[in-house]
């Protein structure tokens, strides 16, 4: 019997600053486990291949944008078997060789927790409200449309759990998808991301359906990354459409 790795990592590619890329699996590569990286490359002209050849990356080419939840889910039959533990990861984040192990150690201490997530800070050390109460159309309104902002204020300081002490470990409705550490089992019996959604609120789904399932999703702020958070959807037309669709998905399933 092959003896299965610590953990898996997949990387979903499209239009990257390779800089940030790089020094992203530069992280990666300096965690002391058995590791593979996953880099799942959605452009057409494959613009990804031959730049990373190290013997844990393993390079796969789609040939077209299926999006980032659909291309993490690329990886779902080869991991099945091979990991304990898989982490969804952006490619524009960055942490401390001891981050993953540490995270893993938590995360395999408690039966009924799915997935867990570190604090999130933006590169000049501000805190990225990462872990969320599930969204409320108001909620994401106001994120949207600032004019609203004295209206709904009690709502998005509610829904970004500014009403507890995010020093401390806690269960959470949901985290932010630039960093989710899976217990591969469970990553592979929720069947990974919902591909209904092309971009935006797969990861709200899945945090869903952690719930639904009976287990839990943890926010462990006792590790932190770095993420840089392009915000696309708030300065892209076409980005932002590709959100308020998505949104529209998410309610339409689980309700107003």
């Amino acid at each position: 019997m092959i003896e299965k790795l610590d953990i898996t990592v997949s990387i979903v590619l499209y239009n990257e600053n390779l800089e940030e890329l790089t020094n992203t699996i530069n992280c990666f590569l300096s965690i002391p486990l058995k590791k593979k990286l996953y880099l799942i490359d959605n452009t057409e002209e494959k613009k990804f291949k031959n730049l990373y050849k190290e013997k844990v990356v393993e390079y796969i080419a789609v040939g077209k944008n299926i999006g980032f939840g659909p291309g993490h889910n690329v990886v779902i039959s080869k991991i099945k078997e091979a990991s304990k533990f898989h982490l969804v990861l952006n490619p524009d984040v960055s942490f401390k060789p001891t981050v993953i192990p540490n995270l893993i150690s938590a995360l395999d201490k408690k039966d009924n927790v799915s997935m867990i997530a570190p604090k999130v800070l933006f590169p000049n050390g501000e805190h990225q409200y990462s872990c969320r109460r599930f969204p409320l159309i108001s909620e994401l309104l106001v994120r949207r449309f600032s004019f609203l902002q004295p209206l709904f204020k009690s709502t998005k300081l509610k829904g970004q759990y500014k009403d507890k002490d995010l020093n401390s470990p806690f269960f959470v409705e949901w985290v932010t998808g630039c960093f989710h550490l899976y217990k591969t089992e469970d990553f592979i019996n929720l069947q990974g991301f919902d591909e209904r959604y092309f971009l935006y609120m797969e990861d709200v789904d899945i945090c869903k359906r952690i719930e639904e399932s009976g287990k839990k999703t943890i926010y462990f702020p006792n590790e932190e990354i770095v993420h840089v958070l392009k915000q696309g959807s708030s300065k892209n037309i076409k980005l932002f459409f590709r959100h308020s669709t998505s949104a529209i998905k998410y309610f339409l399933k689980w309700g107003f």
